[in-house]
């Protein structure tokens, strides 16, 4: 008798150290949502573009109703449009405009920013999409109806296999429209076979739930490599003053 009362109190000893290291989480993670979003607005004060500010709080909006209760959209297959737009257009173009800190001028928006917070984005979006592949039964159990739940593995690949094939044209594309500089075109197109590699790689695993988990970090590479390769194109065309149409969309 004296056991069961003993096995009882460690049982419930331990719901309510699980109770309490709970809360303590929820009150961390608030905590710094709220300190993170203050330091976001102090730095759009002091750059003086209250637009970075909008930005930033949607980025930060998409991020909270993506997996925050009571909205949990990632549990309804949203996840890649709100982390597109989270870390594409939103908060891509909420740090061009920060660059104008200590200037009487506020940046304008352009094709060139808005081109790169697509293509930046897509990548991001990408390594989202591939981090499902090895949780379908996961997903399945829980109730979490993600892409790859909803259409399967076979069509992930072909969906894989598109958003490669798009973000290597849409560069191409940019390039000839003169919307990005040459630089960009050509540094970012050396990226292609990392790309390839991606696709190549979710044929051939999307059903191996052991081998598919690299699928997720191989994406990290290409979107790493090709942000820098990017980035790299910008810094070229300045410096060797190549010809590009940088036309304001808004001021």
């Amino acid at each position: 008798m004296m056991s069961m009362i003993s096995i009882q109190e460690r049982i419930r000893t331990r719901k309510n150290l699980l109770s309490t290291w709970l809360a303590g989480t929820i009150v961390a993670a608030y905590s710094l949502l709220a300190l993170g979003f203050l330091g976001l607005t102090q730095a759009s004060i002091e750059a003086g573009d209250m637009r970075s500010m909008l930005l930033l709080a949607s980025a930060t909006t998409c991020g909270y109703i993506y997996q925050c209760p009571p909205f949990r959209l990632s549990y309804q297959g949203l996840g890649e449009p709100l982390c597109f737009a989270a870390f594409g257009p939103f908060a891509t173009t909420a740090f061009y405009l920060l660059q104008s800190h200590g200037s009487i001028y506020s940046l304008p928006l352009n094709g060139i920013i808005l081109s790169a917070s697509l293509l930046v984005g897509f990548t991001t979006t990408l390594i989202l999409f591939c981090s499902h592949f090895h949780q379908v039964e996961g997903d399945m159990a829980v109730g979490k109806m993600s892409p790859l739940v909803r259409i399967g593995t076979k069509s992930g690949f072909g969906v894989v296999r598109v958003a490669i094939t798009t973000l290597y044209s849409l560069v191409f594309a940019l390039g000839l429209s003169k919307t990005l500089p040459l630089t960009c075109t050509i540094l970012c197109a050396l990226t292609f076979p990392l790309g390839k590699l991606v696709v190549s790689y979710v044929e051939e695993y999307h059903n191996d739930k052991v081998k598919i988990f690299m699928a997720k970090y191989y994406c990290v590479r290409l979107h790493s490599l090709f942000g820098a390769a990017l980035s790299a194109g910008l810094v070229a065309a300045r410096m060797f003053n190549v010809t590009f149409n940088p036309r304001p969309i808004f001021c």
